[in-house]
């Protein structure tokens, strides 16, 4: 006997309709295409990477410096791995890294670092907007912000500044 598989109806609009569902796979299959081919053209940068250029363009901007030590401790990281991805970020020119010397991050770091702080200054305001928490809105800004399109934060700017006029 075979067994039928049936879903929950908990929506009226739920559609168990076979197109709609290969639509939706579809649309899974290309957002992974786009995926890849980003992957593969933004030099291996990483969320990780993202993160200690930003760490690191934050620890400049308030202290006039960034050390081992406070990127390890910022991250909750060891100190051999922030090393370890220090030199990785030197090779693919993010920053100069001179172990000892200090740490510095190049024009393309600093854009890179730039854009990310943008990105979660965007998307915390917009979830404060919705109601979040500031708590809450910058944990999940910390998890979105490698990876919205730049479509869509571009609209959520607009959104927000729209919002302001009205308010």
């Amino acid at each position: 006997m075979e067994r039928s598989r049936s879903r929950p109806n908990k929506d009226k609009n739920y559609s168990n309709d076979n197109d709609s569902d290969n639509d939706r796979l579809k649309l899974i299959s290309d957002a992974h295409k786009i995926e890849q081919r980003a992957i593969v053209k933004e030099k291996q940068k990483t969320d990780r990477m993202e993160d200690y250029l930003e760490v690191i363009y934050e620890l400049t901007k308030q202290k006039g410096y960034a050390t081992q030590a406070d990127i390890s401790e910022l991250l909750n990281v060891s100190s051999p791995s922030v090393t370890k991805m220090l030199q990785r970020l030197d090779e693919n020119r993010y920053l100069k890294y001179e172990k000892y010397r200090g740490i510095n991050l190049t024009q393309e770091g600093t854009d890179v670092a730039e854009n990310i702080h943008e990105r979660h200054t965007i998307l915390s305001e917009f979830f404060k907007m919705i109601g979040v928490d500031e708590n809450t809105a910058n944990i999940d800004a910390e998890g979105i912000e490698h990876h919205i399109h730049s479509q869509t934060l571009k609209k959520l700017r607009e959104f927000i500044v729209n919002h302001k006029k009205l308010h």
